[in-house]
C-alpha cells in the first residue's frame, strides 16, 4: 500500500470493525490496528466480502500509524478506562504534533477532559466522541456526538457527515456539541434517557399481559400498531419484534425464556450521579436504574414471593373484567406522557451542565442528531427540536405549548394505568415516577414549607416566608413547649 489511508481506527471488537467497514464504503481509505492480531485479519477479510472495501490492515503499531496521511487522525474504539490510556500510549509515541486521537468509548467525560490536557502537551489533539446505534448502526450509520477540539472535528467533519446517520430532511446526526468532554457527557444522558425509554415500555408490557392478559401475538401487533403513530420509535420496533421469536431450543417464545435480571454498563448510574450532583430531578430515569437493581435480586425476590404468598400477600391481580381495547389505549397515552417527562429530565440535566461549563449546548440540535443512527430514535425528537427552535430557554418540556397540551389530553388516561398497576400489585416505578414528576412540577404550592419547618426546628436552618422578604428563624421548640403547658 503507497498511498497513505485517510484515517485510523484501532479497537476492532464488533462496534470498531462495523465503523471502519462503514467508513471504507463511503470512500475513505482506511488503517486498521488492533493488539489481538487475528481481529486484524478477520477485519480485511470481511472487508473482501462487504465489496472489496479500502480496509488496509496492520500488525504492529508504528506500521499502523505510519500508513496514515498527515495530519493523521486514528479513532479508538477500546473498552473505557485503563484499555483506552495504554492504547494512547502505544499510538502517541509514533504520532507527530497536529495529529489528533479521537475515542469512541462510552468514557467518563472527566477522563476525555484528563487525556485533552495531555495530549496537548504532546502536541496532539483529542476528541470523546459518543457513538450510538449499536452494532448495526456503527455499519450503517450511527448518531455521532464529537466533543473537544473543534479543530480535530474540523479535519474529519467530511467524513463523519456521510458515514453519520442520514435522515431526509433533517440532514446528517452528527454536530460538533461543545469543547472539553461535552460529547461524552451527552451520550451518557442519551444512554440514561434510553434506560428510562426501556424501563417504561417493560412497565407498559408488563400491564397489558398481567392485567389485561395480552398473549405474546397479541404484544407484538399492539406494538406493532404503536410504531405507526406518535410512539414511532427504534425501541418499540424492536419490542414488536421480540415478541414474535419463537423459541429455537424448545417451544413457545424466546421472550419468556429470556431470565428477567437486566445487566448494566455504567451509562445510567453516572446519569442520575449527575443529576443529584447538579440538583436535577430526574426521578425516570433513577427508577429505571433503581429497577435494574432490584432485578439482579433475582434468588431474593423468589424467597420474598414465597414468603409473601404463604402470608396471603401473592399476586393481587384479581379477574376483573378489563376492556382490553380501552386498556391498550390507555397504556399507550401512559406510556407517551411518561415518555416526554423522561426527556425532559435528560435534556434539564445537559442544560445544567453546559450552564455549569460554559459548553453553550445547543439542545434542538441534540434533539436533530439523536433522531436518526442511535437506540433512542423516535419521530417525537422531531418535536422536542421544534420546541427548542421556538424557545431555545424552555425552562422545561412540559411547559412548551405543544407538549402541554400533549400531557393535558392524555393525564387520565396515564392516571388510570398507574392507578391500576398498584391495585393489582403490579409495580410501574418509570410511569408512577414520572407523573409525581410532573403533578409536583405543575404545583404552585408544595408541602416543602412544612419539610423547612422540620429543618428550622431541629437544626435552625431558617426559612424564607411568602408575605415578607429576609431569612428567619423561630425558636419551635420553646413555642411548642410553653403551647404544651
Amino acid at each position: 500500500m503507497a498511498t497513505p489511508t485517510r484515517i485510523g481506527l484501532a479497537g476492532l471488537a464488533v462496534m470498531g470493525q462495523n465503523l471502519a467497514l462503514n467508513i471504507a464504503e463511503k470512500g475513505f481509505p482506511i488503517s486498521v490496528y488492533n493488539r489481538t492480531t487475528s481481529k486484524v485479519d478477520e477485519t480485511t477479510e470481511r472487508a473482501k466480502q462487504e465489496g472489496n472495501l479500502p480496509v488496509y490492515g496492520f500488525h504492529d503499531p508504528e506500521s499502523f500509524v505510519h500508513s496514515i496521511q498527515k495530519p493523521r487522525v486514528i479513532i479508538v474504539l477500546v473498552k473505557a478506562g485503563a484499555p483506552v490510556d495504554q492504547t494512547i500510549k502505544t499510538l502517541s509515541l509514533y504520532m507527530e504534533e497536529g495529529d489528533c486521537i479521537i475515542d469512541g468509548g462510552n468514557e467518563w467525560y472527566e477522563n476525555t477532559e484528563r487525556r485533552q490536557k495531555q495530549m496537548a502537551e504532546l502536541g496532539l489533539l483529542y476528541l470523546g466522541m459518543g457513538v450510538s446505534g449499536g452494532e448495526e448502526g456503527a455499519r450503517r450509520g450511527p448518531s455521532l456526538m464529537p466533543g473537544g477540539s473543534f479543530e480535530a472535528y474540523k479535519y474529519i467533519e467530511d467524513i463523519l457527515l456521510k458515514v453519520a446517520a442520514q435522515v431526509p430532511d433533517s440532514g446528517p446526526c452528527v454536530t460538533y456539541i461543545g469543547e472539553g468532554g461535552s460529547g461524552n457527557f451527552v451520550k451518557m444522558v442519551h444512554n440514561g434517557i434510553e434506560y428510562g425509554d426501556m424501563q417504561l415500555i417493560a412497565e407498559a408490557y408488563d400491564v397489558l399481559k398481567c392485567v389485561g392478559k395480552l398473549s405474546n401475538d397479541e404484544l407484538q401487533q399492539v406494538f406493532s400498531e404503536w410504531n405507526k403513530g406518535e410512539l414511532l420509535s427504534f425501541l418499540i420496533e424492536i419490542t414488536a419484534d421480540i415478541f414474535g421469536i419463537k423459541d429455537d431450543k424448545g417451544s413457545g417464545y424466546l421472550v419468556d425464556k429470556v431470565l428477567d435480571k437486566t445487566g448494566m454498563k455504567g451509562t445510567g448510574k453516572w446519569t442520575v450521579q449527575q443529576a443529584a450532583e447538579l440538583s436535577i430531578a430526574a426521578p425516570t430515569i433513577a427508577s429505571s436504574l433503581d429497577s435494574r437493581f432490584l432485578s439482579g435480586l433475582k434468588e431474593e425476590r423468589v424467597q420474598a414471593a414465597t414468603v409473601f404468598k404463604s402470608n396471603g400477600v401473592g399476586d393481587i391481580i384479581t379477574e376483573q373484567a378489563v376492556d382490553k381495547q380501552k386498556l391498550i389505549d390507555d397504556v399507550r397515552q401512559a406510556l407517551y406522557a411518561s415518555k416526554i417527562c423522561s426527556y425532559a429530565q435528560g435534556m434539564n440535566l445537559i442544560r445544567a451542565k453546559s450552564i455549569g461549563k460554559g459548553w453553550n449546548l445547543k439542545l434542538g440540535e441534540l434533539a436533530r442528531i439523536w433522531k436518526g443512527g442511535c437506540i433512542i430514535r423516535a419521530v417525537f425528537l422531531d418535536r422536542i427540536k421544534k420546541a427548542y427552535d421556538r424557545n431555545p430557554d424552555l425552562p422545561n418540556l412540559l411547559v412548551d405549548p405543544e407538549f402541554a397540551k400533549e400531557i393535558i389530553d392524555r393525564q387520565f388516561a396515564w392516571r388510570r394505568v398507574v392507578c391500576l398497576a398498584i391495585n393489582s400489585g403490579i409495580s410501574t416505578p418509570g410511569m408512577s415516577s414520572s407523573l409525581a414528576y410532573f403533578d409536583t412540577y405543575r404545583r404552585g404550592r408544595l408541602p416543602a414549607n412544612l419539610v423547612q419547618a422540620q429543618r428550622d426546628y431541629f437544626g435552625a436552618h431558617t426559612y424564607e416566608r411568602i408575605d415578607m422578604l429576609g431569612s428567619f428563624h423561630t425558636e419551635w421548640f420553646k413555642l411548642a413547649k410553653l403551647s404544651k403547658m
